[in-house]
Parts: C-alpha cells; sequence; structure tokens
C-alpha cells in the first residue's frame, strides 16, 4: 500500500466522521433566538458537548490535511 491510497482512505474515513460529528452536535440556540426573543447568548461546552467538538475539529483538520496531501504527493 502506498502513501497515495493510504491518504486517500484517509480522506473518504475522515469526510464521514466529520459529516457525522458535525450532525450529533446540538444546536446552540433556537428558532427565537435569531429574533432577539432569547436571554441566554453564550453558553460554556461541557463534558461530552465539548469532546464532541473537540473531536470535530481534529477531524476536519486531519480531512484538510490529508486532502493537501493528496495535492503535493504526484499520482
Amino acid at each position: 500500500m502506498d502513501i497515495g491510497s493510504f491518504l486517500e482512505i484517509v480522506v473518504f474515513v475522515t469526510a464521514i466522521l466529520t459529516v457525522l460529528l458535525i450532525l450529533l452536535q446540538q444546536r446552540g440556540a433556537s428558532l427565537g433566538a435569531g429574533f432577539g426573543s432569547s436571554s441566554e447568548l453564550y453558553t460554556t461546552r461541557r463534558g461530552l458537548e465539548k469532546s464532541l467538538f473537540i473531536t470535530t475539529i481534529v477531524t476536519s483538520v486531519i480531512f484538510t490535511v490529508s486532502i493537501l496531501g493528496l495535492l503535493i504527493i504526484p499520482a
């Protein structure tokens, strides 16, 4: 297995994981908050929500770096 095929697998897996992690995150504000009826504007992430947020960032960075790796490495 060469590095190009390994990076293709990494891109595929991280793309699916990133989409799933984004869909699992809770929405921070309801529809009413867009019209000014929410009294809560800033919340801190705790526990599983914070871990999910950090994992989403890590997978998206790995996805981006692997895409750039595929562009740099000749086919």
